[in-house]
């Protein structure tokens, strides 16, 4: 279990995160929603300790995440996977390559610097590829994928630090709606298939009703909302947003998508 107690960030006089307390079991799908500027992506930073909490603790099954040093926080951030909106992929690297620097935490430093990765590790980081029937890109240059593409690589990424949670923050925001069902119902798929716990970042209110079990609200850096997607009425949401509330309560980015029972296996997923 994940638990975020009295957990607070500021930047100077600034408080990016007030407050934060909550708890996520494990298996849980949560969407943290909210306006631009509402602290969604500090919040998951300080999870995975890119961010440090000014005040508060980060306990994950009873073990204190804001106490971590060395060894142990890098064996965290593998452990606490971030997926990113700019995919933060290295263009002139292969796919393959970029995929197996998600095994860095478990590799000598000798090995990583100089590429030399085992046999098993490139094993694990094409299978991975291959789970989003992108396998046969291993071999071309990040730069010259996709969008979609490359967001899949970055997922595939993630899951070969064979992490407990994965935290993605904004994954479809600079996606068209059908990449975005791709990458959305890929995520799903991990979180129902291997159990893994997903927090995730997103605009879009259709695709967090849509997507997820549970919807963390944040206004101005604090906790403002906390229940079932069923709970979100558009009332709520255009107290939620403000004067963005007619932009997320738009047409949905995902249009046709799946409901979570009828989420297609990751096999079926069409090449972007």
């Amino acid at each position: 279990m994940l638990v975020l107690d009295g957990v607070s960030r500021r930047f100077g006089s600034v408080a990016a995160v007030s407050g934060a307390s909550f708890e996520v079991s494990r298996g849980g799908f949560v969407g943290v929603i909210g306006r631009s500027g509402a602290g969604k992506s500090t919040l998951l930073r300080m999870i995975n300790r890119l961010v440090d909490p000014s005040e508060g603790r980060i306990v994950f099954d009873g073990r204190d995440v804001t106490s971590l040093k060395g060894r142990e926080l890098r064996l965290w951030r593998a452990r606490a996977a971030m997926i990113f909106q700019q995919f933060n992929l290295v263009g002139r690297l292969d796919v393959l390559t970029n995929v197996l620097t998600g095994r860095l935490a478990e590799v000598p430093t000798w090995r990583a610097m100089t590429r030399s990765w085992s046999d098993n590790d490139k094993a694990i980081a094409f299978s991975a590829l291959e789970q989003f029937e992108i396998g046969a890109l291993a071999a071309q240059r990040a730069e010259q994928l996709s969008g979609g593409q490359q967001q899949r690589v970055a997922i595939a990424r993630a899951m070969v630090q064979q992490p407990d949670i994965i935290l993605a923050d904004e994954p479809v925001a600079s996606l068209d709606p059908r990449n975005t069902k791709i990458v959305m119902d890929a995520l799903l798929r991990i979180n129902k298939h291997y159990g893994i716990t997903v927090l995730c970042n997103l605009h879009s209110l259709d695709l967090a009703r849509t997507y997820c079990d549970r919807l963390i609200g944040m206004a101005s850096g604090r906790i403002v909302f906390d229940a079932a997607p069923e709970a979100l009425t558009d009332d709520v949401a255009r107290q939620l947003y403000g004067l963005e509330a007619q932009d997320v309560l738009g047409a949905s980015d995902a249009e046709g998508s799946e409901n979570k029972q009828g989420v297609p296996a990751l096999g079926q997923v069409a090449a972007a």
